[in-house]
């Protein structure tokens, strides 16, 4: 892929993931979660990005994402989300890598959700200073879990139109 068409899908990537949070903002206080549970929509995009871009590309993506919440929500989002992020793409790739083409869309979403709600707590332990805020590692696990294999559904669903963008 030559330059300009990387940084076209990059940007149209970066643009869908960011309606895609938008919408998840709307609909997510209906199901009235506990405090950092998400759906995770816009990282549909990322995980799109890291299989078919490769981990170059999601990283970019990652970090476009986490200085869009630095920019929006503030330094602590910021860096809660790139942090999230890029914990949740090192696995994929590391996956990706080791299992080749035997890793499916649902592994890598709930391997990525996981590992993004660890990321988000160790951003967090280094923040306050405290290792308290793994307690809530159980709760983070069981969701990264039912919404790792949501967003890895709603992936497998959606890939033909993504596929166009690349």
């Amino acid at each position: 892929m030559n330059k300009t068409k990387k940084l076209t899908t990059l940007a149209m990537l970066f643009a869908l993931a960011m309606v895609l949070s938008f919408v998840e903002g709307l609909i997510m206080p209906i199901f009235a979660l506990p405090p950092g549970v998400k759906l995770g929509l816009s990282n549909i995009v990322v995980m799109y990005c890291m299989v078919y871009m490769g981990f170059a590309s999601a990283a970019e993506l990652t970090v476009m994402k986490g200085l869009f919440a630095f920019l929006t929500r503030g330094a602590t989002a910021g860096f809660l989300a790139t942090m999230g992020g890029m914990f949740s793409i090192t696995i994929m790739f590391v996956l990706k890598f080791l299992l080749k083409d035997k890793v499916n869309y649902y592994t890598l979403s709930v391997f990525g959700a996981l590992f993004h709600n660890i990321g988000q707590l160790f951003g967090t332990t280094f923040i306050f200073g405290s290792r308290f805020v793994f307690y809530y590692l159980p709760i983070l696990s069981i969701s990264g879990l039912v919404m790792g294999l949501i967003t890895g559904a709603t992936l497998t669903v959606v890939i033909p139109a993504l596929k166009r963008f690349g």
